[in-house]
C-alpha cells in the first residue's frame, strides 16, 4: 500500500538529495581545474525531480510521490574574470585571451534553492507527523 506516509518520506528523500546537489555546487563554486589538473571549470549541477516512484509495485504507487529523476549540468555560460597573470588564464590566440573561466555557480541562487529545499523537507516532515 502506498499511503501518505510513503509520499511524505519520498518527498523528504528527494529534497535531501537536492540539498546534496546544492551543497556540491557551493563547495565547487571556485573550482577551475578538473581532476587531471587541467583548466576546466566546474559546471553547476541541477537536481531534476519528477512525479511518482518508478520503483512502485502498483500503478497507483508509480503515480504518487516524487523522486529525483536525473542530475543535469547547467549549460549557463561560465563567469569570466580578466586576470592575464593567472596560470589558468586563456592562452594567447584564444578569443578570450587573459580571461579565467570560473564555474557558473551563483551563491545567492544556491542559497535561495537551499532555503526552498529545506522548507519543502520540513513540509513533508510535518505531513508525515
Amino acid at each position: 500500500m502506498y499511503g501518505s506516509l510513503d509520499i511524505s518520506v519520498g518527498g523528504m528523500v528527494a529534497q535531501r538529495m537536492r540539498m546534496d546537489v546544492i551543497s556540491a555546487n557551493l563547495a565547487n563554486r571556485d573550482t577551475v581545474l578538473d581532476a587531471n589538473g587541467d583548466p576546466n571549470p566546474f559546471r553547476r549541477k541541477l537536481a531534476v525531480l519528477r512525479q511518482g516512484d518508478p520503483m512502485g509495485t502498483t500503478p497507483d504507487a508509480r503515480e504518487l510521490g516524487v523522486h529525483m529523476a536525473d542530475l543535469q549540468e547547467d549549460d549557463a555560460p561560465f563567469r569570466k574574470v580578466y586576470d592575464p597573470n593567472s596560470p589558468y588564464a586563456r592562452p594567447e590566440g584564444d578569443p578570450d585571451h587573459g580571461y579565467v573561466y570560473y564555474p557558473n555557480v551563483d551563491p545567492v541562487l544556491e542559497q535561495f534553492n537551499a532555503v526552498e529545499a529545506v522548507r519543502a523537507y520540513e513540509a513533508n516532515a510535518t505531513a508525515a507527523e
